[in-house]
Order: C-alpha cells, then structure tokens, then sequence
C-alpha cells in the first residue's frame, strides 16, 4: 500500500478506497473466458479478492497501519507511543491525532 497524500493539520482523516469490486469483476470476466489450465489460478484469484472485498473500513485502515509501520522498520508494540512516532515518521504530514486514531484501531484489529 502506497503513503496516503493530502493530509494536513486541517484534515486528520484517512480515506479507505475499495477497488476490489473493480478487480472481482475483471477476474469473473476472465474466469469465463479461462482454458481448463487456467482456472484452477484465476479461482484462487477470485476468492483472495471476495474476502479482501469483505474487509470492513476499518480493516483496511488497520492493514495500512501495519504497512506503514512496516516501511520505516517499526517491530514493536503496536499499542505504545514510540508505534504513533513511527507511523508519524512514515507518514509525515499526518497529524498526531489521526495517527493516534490509527493506531487505536489497528489495536483493536489484530492480524
């Protein structure tokens, strides 16, 4: 997952963009239109893509968390403060409320 721009002091929010529809439909479409050897792959495909699909809002911010905190090296405690520092280093223009709120929620949704 890529950095999240836009952010400012004036704007403490996180959006969560879904595209999944986008992609089920394109794997139905080639699911159709698959030879026998294909399949077996593109139904795979299909099922990682329902299930991240059914990922709530908050899911979605709590994997990004995650991602972020990853990029920047971060392996401690989620719930700690030095986890808001990183998440902060990762994303600088995100505000520290925000990223107290993010970090609240990917607490509350573990992996």
């Amino acid at each position: 997952m890529g950095a999240i721009t836009g952010l400012s002091s004036k704007h403490n929010f996180v959006p969560v963009i879904r595209d999944a529809d986008v992609v089920a439909m394109a794997l139905r479409q080639a699911l159709a239109e698959a030879s026998p050897e294909e399949r077996p792959g593109l139904e795979r495909a299909a099922a990682l893509v329902e299930s991240t699909a059914a990922a709530t809002e908050g899911q979605l911010r709590a994997r990004w968390v995650r991602s972020r905190l990853a990029a920047v090296g971060f392996t401690g405690d989620i719930a700690s403060v030095a986890a808001v520092k990183a998440l902060r280093q990762a994303e600088p223009k995100l505000g520290l409320l925000a990223a107290v709120q993010l970090q609240r929620e990917a607490q509350d949704r573990p992996e």
